[in-house]
């Protein structure tokens, strides 16, 4: 019985199941007073934007004040540079240089046919350097009379420089224009001369100023006029070289050591025919043996100084 009155009370639209929708319908419900909520929220935060609208507006004037007088500056500088414009006069144009030569009409050769080989473009038939501008020279200008006597007295000093050298450089005078001493008939004088690595025997006789050399004619054992000057020396400053002939034999060394040691050896023997004679040989330097000899080579070098060319690997 209680079963039954149960199932009374119970209509059929309560034995339905809820469908999903009905189940969501709630939530959306307590979801609305959510959203009114936030509403006055938002109300209160645009007084606050309108506040601040206003303070950006007051902002604004101030930057626009500000920049005027920067601008009033600005003109200001511009009139003072127009005002200085106005007071520095124009400068007038240079006169052209009409000294100078045009430059020439380019070359036909510059302006040949040019081909395109694999993309690039080479001249046809150039020479080097025709693409090159030729240079212009500009023509001799009269001198005036100040450059003029600067150039004639630079002239002038050169030229005495040159003679003081030469002068310098030159013959000294012969200390004597004739022997003093004559030499016996059947005497004769024999003196050795050296010089570098060259050794050379004299005999002097009298006679007539014959010369000869390993029994050759001086002229012809030494074929340079420098070298037989420097053989000579020796007679040609003591005033004998017409009254003595002289027989030479040397050996060693080269030619300009071979003079060297045959002035050497004259100027011994003709000390011993005029002893008056060694000073003023002396003072020339005609008695005195010269010990420049050539320097000998060093292990591991070239030469005396000459080093291998240094490789760093």
């Amino acid at each position: 019985m209680a079963d039954e009155e149960r199932n009374e009370d119970v209509t059929p639209e309560e034995e339905q199941p809820a469908t999903p929708d009905e189940e969501t319908a709630p939530a959306e419900e307590e979801a609305a007073p959510a959203e009114e909520e936030a509403a006055p929220a938002e109300e209160e935060a645009a007084p606050a934007e309108e506040e601040a609208a206003p303070a950006e507006e007051e902002a604004a004037p101030a930057e626009e004040d500000a920049t005027q007088p920067e601008d009033s500056s600005a003109e200001a500088s511009g009139e003072v540079a127009e005002a200085e414009d106005e007071s520095v006069p124009a400068s007038e144009p240079e006169p052209a240089d009409t000294g100078r030569i045009p430059a020439p009409p380019e070359s036909p050769v510059a302006a040949a046919p040019s081909e395109d080989v694999g993309g690039v473009v080479k001249a046809k038939d150039l020479p080097p350097g025709a693409e090159l501008e030729p240079i212009s020279l500009e023509p001799d200008r009269p001198l005036d009379a100040e450059e003029r006597a600067r150039l004639e007295a630079e002239e002038e000093e050169r030229a005495r420089l040159e003679a003081e050298a030469t002068a310098d450089g030159g013959e000294e005078p012969v200390a004597r224009s004739g022997p003093r001493i004559e030499l016996d008939a059947g005497r004769s004088i024999q003196a050795t001369g050296k010089r570098k690595s060259s050794i050379a025997r004299v005999i002097l006789r009298s006679g007539s100023g014959s010369f000869e050399v390993n029994r050759r004619p001086l002229e012809g054992y030494f074929p340079r006029a420098h070298l037989q000057t420097i053989a000579r020396q020796a007679l040609v400053t003591s005033g004998y070289e017409d009254s003595l002939d002289v027989t030479v034999r040397v050996q060693g060394g080269g030619l300009a050591g071979q003079a060297g040691a045959i002035r050497h050896g004259i100027a011994k023997g003709l000390t011993e025919i005029d002893a008056e004679l060694r000073g003023e040989l002396k003072r020339r330097g005609y008695l005195t043996r010269d010990a420049r000899i050539k320097e000998r080579r060093k292990a591991g070098l070239k030469k005396a100084r000459k080093r291998p060319q240094f490789s760093k690997r």
